[in-house]
């Protein structure tokens, strides 16, 4: 059974770092894409990082430069380093991966960028 198990969401103030963490299990880790997506209030889920199985990484342009997304497959888990955050930044962020054409994704872990 897939599982992808999002942590390390919080309220933070502007300026602030967060590093989000997806544990996976139930699949060959090491061999999937991973993405991070995040969904506004109000706003479509996006597409914010992602992954591929050799470490290539691509980023929407609204958080280029400022998050980071690895993975490290020993623990088959992957991270979301986010600096410098915006209010704009809030969102639940959700752990993706497709396998065959079907989507698995996580819960969400909620962030709050806030003074």
């Amino acid at each position: 059974q897939v599982q992808l198990v999002e942590s390390g969401g919080g309220l933070v103030q502007p300026g602030g770092s967060l590093r989000l963490s997806c544990a996976t299990s139930g699949i060959i880790f090491s061999i999937y894409t991973m993405n991070w997506y995040r969904q506004a209030p109000g706003k479509q889920r996006e597409l914010a990082a992602t992954i591929t199985n050799r470490g290539s990484t691509n980023y929407a342009d609204s958080v280029k430069g400022r998050f980071t997304i690895s993975r490290d497959n020993a623990k088959n888990t992957v991270y979301l380093q986010m600096n410098s955050l915006k209010p704009e930044d809030t969102a639940v962020y959700y752990c993706n991966t497709r396998i065959t054409s079907v989507d698995f994704w996580g819960k969400g872990t909620q962030v709050t960028v806030s003074s």
